[in-house]
C-alpha cells in the first residue's frame, strides 16, 4: 500500500468523525429545546457511516465515508410541567429524544478517532519525508 493510500484512507476517516462531530454537537445544543407535544420539535440525528474501497498496488484498503444522516424515530422526552408555556391540556412538556450521555459518549469517541487519524497522516507525512531524507543522501 503506498502512502498516498495512507493518506486517502485517513482523510476519508477525518471528514466523516467531523460530519458525525457536527451532529453530535447539534444534538447535544437541542437536548433541552422544549416544544409543545403537538409540534414537530428537534429530533436527534445519527450518522451512518460506509466503507468504501480504495485501490492499492498490493490489493486494496477500505476507507469511509457517512452514507446518510438519519433522524432518531424515538418519541419525545416528556416531562410534567404544567406552568411551561408549551404544557399540552396534561400538563406535559415535549423535549427532543436526545440522551446527553449517550451524546457525550459519541463525543469522547468521535474526536478520539479524528485524533488517532491525524495521528496516521502525521506518522505517513513524517516517514515519507525521512525517505525522501534517505534517497537524497
Amino acid at each position: 500500500m503506498s502512502m498516498l493510500n495512507v493518506f486517502q484512507i485517513a482523510a476519508s476517516a477525518l471528514t466523516a468523525q467531523s460530519m458525525r462531530l457536527n451532529a453530535v454537537a447539534s444534538n447535544l445544543a437541542n437536548v433541552n429545546s422544549a416544544h409543545s407535544s403537538t409540534g414537530e420539535g428537534y429530533k436527534a440525528k445519527q450518522v451512518v457511516f460506509e466503507t468504501v474501497p480504495v485501490s492499492t498496488a498490493g490489493g486494496f484498503g477500505q476507507g469511509v465515508r457517512v452514507r446518510e444522516v438519519v433522524e432518531d424515530t424515538a418519541p419525545p422526552r416528556l416531562t410534567y410541567d404544567p406552568t411551561h408555556p408549551l404544557a399540552d391540556a396534561k400538563g406535559y412538556v415535549a423535549y427532543p429524544n436526545v440522551d446527553a450521555v449517550e451524546e457525550m459518549v459519541n463525543m469522547i469517541s468521535s474526536s478520539r478517532s479524528y485524533q488517532t487519524n491525524a495521528e496516521v497522516m502525521s506518522t505517513a507525512k513524517d516517514l515519507t519525508q525521512r525517505t525522501l531524507a534517505l534517497m537524497q543522501s
